[in-house]
């Protein structure tokens, strides 16, 4: 048998109350799903994340078994060995995600939106699943978020950024610090290791935030998210 093409990915789409002329991807935690990161933020608002320009995706990731929970099925963007910054990757399933990834990126470019005009992040393992996808496969993109979330020691988007040249997008990233499931010094360690290979990032810090989100939080990714996708200003004929 040869690769079956990849299944599109099931998405929770916010449309932009104006214009589309800029797109965002939201990478749910472990066990989630695209409706279920997207209505725990509108929890926290108390409305959704919506903009005037930008059109907000939350695709589910595919059930696999995933170690962790004892190769029970889960939504999860890779399996991991265990959760911890000090195992190898399984890039196998980090490579196959990107690919059903890329062509969600595909698809809003072929819907007229530039790879510079397109942002992806996430919470957690989504945040982790975006910084291979954009800093090993789709360096052209406006920038990565990663909220509550980390990479391995020896990560395989350390390995590709020290080969790496040309000009990267900026990180956003947030960390809890009283986090027990991803240690508030894993993302400050991401951080580190990225700003050493030539990634503008910057970490906003949260004291006495665990493995969740909030709402200043979520304001300052929206505050971030309009500084790197402004309204395009009107074509003139």
């Amino acid at each position: 048998l040869g690769m079956a093409a990849p299944v599109a990915l099931q998405r929770s789409v916010v449309s932009p109350a104006g214009r589309h002329s800029a797109s965002l991807i939201f990478l749910h935690g472990s066990g989630d799903t695209g409706q279920g990161a997207r209505a725990w933020i509108k929890q926290i608002l108390n409305q959704d994340m919506a903009f005037q320009h930008i059109k907000v995706i939350y695709p589910t990731a595919p059930a696999r078994p995933y170690t962790p929970m004892k190769g029970a099925f889960s939504n999860v963007w890779f399996d991991r060995y265990k959760i911890s910054n000090d195992c190898p990757e399984h890039i196998e399933s980090i490579d196959s995600m990107c690919r059903g990834l890329t062509d969600l990126i595909n698809d809003e470019v072929k819907n007229g939106i530039a790879k510079n005009r397109i942002l992806i992040g996430g919470f957690s393992m989504g945040g982790g699943m975006a910084m291979h996808l954009a800093y090993r496969f789709h360096q052209d993109l406006a920038g990565v978020f990663a909220l509550s979330s980390f990479l391995n020691k020896d990560s395989a988007v350390y390995q590709a950024l020290k080969r790496n040249e040309s000009a990267l997008p900026e990180l956003f990233q947030c960390h809890g610090t009283a986090d027990e499931l991803v240690l508030y010094s894993w993302g400050e360690e991401t951080n580190k290791m990225l700003k050493s290979l030539g990634v503008s990032a910057s970490l906003h810090t949260f004291p006495n935030l665990n493995h969740e989100l909030n709402r200043t939080e979520i304001e300052k990714l929206k505050s971030w998210i309009v500084k790197k996708l402004p309204v395009e200003a009107p074509k003139a004929n």
